[in-house]
């Protein structure tokens, strides 16, 4: 069942968004040659917890940390830890944080120091197709509008939609119904009504779809060694249109 939110709640996901758009400013402002991925997660676990909310990452289905640092190759899910982030690396992270009862939950990708023409090609694809995603975030719309949107603009530049990982709706759970897959048809599944909140997010590879999960249970790399990227934003339908609540005001 979607559970469609209230202004008031929607306004309450908006704070637990904006300290997830602020942990990311901070990290984004600490990445560069040398940095550990592990010591961006301490970074985020005590911003996020000095500002009252809590890393629901941390401890998810076991998940030992506050981020996931996703490096190069690694899709999502990838755990904090001793790795120096080199220069031309990318690196994904996700963030999540509930105050007050409910969720934020964004992904952005970085460049560290300079990188490639082909690194920063897929960043500025990746995020674009989450933006026309957005766009198709509103009432009256169906839900594979939002899913057909990223792998048509995606594909037709010659990237790989990853397929068994998908966004999701959002609120007092990090995870509620419905799914929302980077790829489909148009015109399919439950209209979009006033109230839903989804968190889209593309992750989009340079090479093909094809994936697979390390030995640690959690990493998930693209089969092929070549590099992805992973943009997410959390989204409020409202009768304005799209309300993204995990940018900075």
């Amino acid at each position: 069942m979607i559970i469609r939110k209230s202004s008031k709640e929607i306004k309450k996901m908006k704070e637990a968004g904006q300290i997830v758009a602020e942990t990311h400013q901070l990290l984004a402002d600490n990445i560069e040659p040398g940095v550990t991925t592990q010591e961006l997660d301490k970074l985020a676990e005590d911003y996020i917890r000095g500002q009252g909310a809590e890393p629901i990452f941390k401890g998810y289905h076991g998940f030992p940390a506050s981020i996931c640092a996703s490096v190069n190759e690694v899709i999502v899910h990838g755990i904090p830890d001793d790795y120096q982030l080199q220069e031309g690396d990318i690196i994904s992270i996700d963030i999540g944080a509930r105050i007050n009862g409910f969720c934020g939950d964004a992904a952005r990708t970085w460049g560290v120091g300079e990188i490639s023409q082909e690194a920063s090609d897929l960043l500025t694809v990746t995020n674009e197709s989450l933006a026309a995603a957005i766009k198709e975030a509103k009432i009256g719309n169906r839900l594979s509008d939002i899913s057909h949107a990223v792998q048509s603009y995606v594909e037709a530049k010659g990237y790989g939609v990853v397929r068994n990982y998908s966004g999701h709706g959002i609120g007092r759970k990090m995870h509620e119904a419905p799914q929302i897959p980077n790829y489909g048809k148009p015109d399919r599944g439950p209209r979009l009504r006033e109230g839903m909140v989804l968190a889209i997010e593309p992750m989009i590879n340079i090479g093909t779809h094809k994936n697979k999960t390390l030995d640690d249970g959690w990493t998930v790399v693209t089969k092929d060694k070549k590099m992805s990227a992973h943009f997410e934003n959390t989204v409020a339908i409202t009768e304005d249109g799209p309300e993204i609540l995990t940018v900075l005001d």
